[in-house]
């Protein structure tokens, strides 16, 4: 079992990145290949995101939505016979805090159903705090609890990977 947290900017190519983790891994070793969206639709634009997202994926892919439960579905779902990508924990992030959820309390969550797993993770997060401070309160805080999720993910993954201009840089490999 494996956890690789794949991190990127906006469009850079991380999810393609990951996508092609999962089937490299999952053809490797005949796993069913698991999608976990946390998107949730509140736009037209955010459809179009969505629709997107699930063309890139063929019919081999079984997708679950987790919002908010993430944890959940992985402590049900991540089994040896099993790869789940998670796209991605930045939106997973942004709808707790929307929901005004305790983020220490959630990321602790996380973090504990990853190291109980027991089957392969991939991760894909955005990295924001390479860009100019926010200007406001909300997006601090964000820009803050979105990096201290992405260190801790880092902390317990196997495989770090960070994708600018479509190009894979690896950081971490403890294999």
């Amino acid at each position: 079992m494996t956890v690789q947290l794949v991190l990127g900017g906006a469009r850079s190519g991380k999810t393609s990145h990951a996508l092609g983790i999962v089937d490299e891994i999952a053809q490797q070793e005949d796993l069913q290949k698991i999608y976990v969206a946390t998107a949730q639709i509140f736009d037209p634009e955010m459809q179009d995101r969505v629709k997107r997202h699930q063309d890139e994926r063929d019919e081999t892919w079984m997708t679950l939505e987790a919002p908010l439960e993430l944890s959940t579905i992985i402590r049900m779902h991540a089994q040896a016979d099993r790869i789940l990508l998670v796209d991605c924990l930045t939106l997973w992030l942004s709808n707790h805090m929307l929901a005004e959820h305790d983020l220490e309390v959630k990321r602790k969550d996380l973090i504990e159903a990853i190291q109980e797993a027991k089957g392969h993770l991939v991760f894909v997060s955005n990295e924001v705090g390479l860009s100019i401070v926010p200007d406001n309160k909300l997006g601090r805080q964000f820009r803050d609890e979105s990096g201290w999720m992405n260190q801790q993910v880092a902390s317990v993954s196997d495989i770090v990977t960070f994708v600018a201009a479509g190009l894979p840089l690896v950081m971490k490999d403890s294999r």
